[in-house]
């Protein structure tokens, strides 16, 4: 019997906690706050970016620099908030410098984000930038190949619909890869409609990707 929203959001709650005072790579020391992820705890999409910035570092919540004002943008452009969706990173805690996440630090932050696709239950989760897409499909291809076409995917014991996007940071340094991001962000409320993914599982893999060319404020935030 799986477990219900209630008792998903508590362990949910607890992995918080775990997850608040880690200390399972060197980013334990530089950090000021652990970003662990917002929004809402039942969202059927989740959006999976690369590591925290200096301002979510300060405030300890994800996307809240200008990729995150970007990202609420473009969900305001295909009718959802960010109440509705659930957010988080490869790392939950800052690089120094903002620089790339080092193999040991993805390796010791994935368990939470797991956890987070166990208890969260997305049927789409999208993953936004090089470092995400990596993680969660297991390929080494680049997001430049694979960006807009959605894949199923076994994530934490979960089939969900995985949709590679270019990450907000990058559309805001080129105007073309915005132009893209935004057009493949249009593509993410068909997958929403779709069938669940389990059913989706015995369709044929062209007909798969063919139809789509702070602490206290972030358990709040646990809607």
């Amino acid at each position: 019997m799986s477990a219900s929203r209630e008792q998903r959001r508590e362990r949910l709650v607890e992995v918080y906690e775990e997850a608040s005072v880690c200390t399972k790579c060197p980013l334990a020391e530089t950090r000021t706050n652990v970003v662990f992820g917002s929004g809402n705890a039942d969202a059927a999409l989740m959006f999976v970016g690369e590591a925290p910035g200096a301002e979510e570092d300060r405030q300890g919540l994800p996307f809240v620099g200008r990729a995150g004002a970007l990202l609420t943008q473009l969900l305001e452009g295909i009718g959802m908030g960010r109440d509705q969706v659930w957010i988080t990173n490869v790392l939950r805690c800052r690089p120094p410098g903002n620089r790339d996440p080092q193999p040991i630090e993805i390796e010791s932050c994935q368990p939470y984000t797991h956890r987070q696709v166990e208890l969260i239950e997305p049927r789409v989760i999208a993953t936004l930038g090089n470092f995400a897409t990596k993680l969660l499909t297991g390929s080494r291809v680049g997001i430049s190949r694979v960006r807009g076409t959605p894949q199923l995917r076994e994530i934490a014991g979960r089939s969900v619909f995985l949709m590679p996007l270019f990450h907000p940071a990058a559309a805001l340094r080129t105007p073309s890869v915005a132009e893209i991001l935004r057009e493949d962000f249009g593509k993410l409320p068909e997958l929403l409609d779709r069938p669940a993914p389990e059913a989706a599982a015995s369709l044929p893999a062209a007909e798969l990707a063919g139809s789509t060319e702070a602490r206290a404020d972030q358990l709040d935030l646990f809607g």
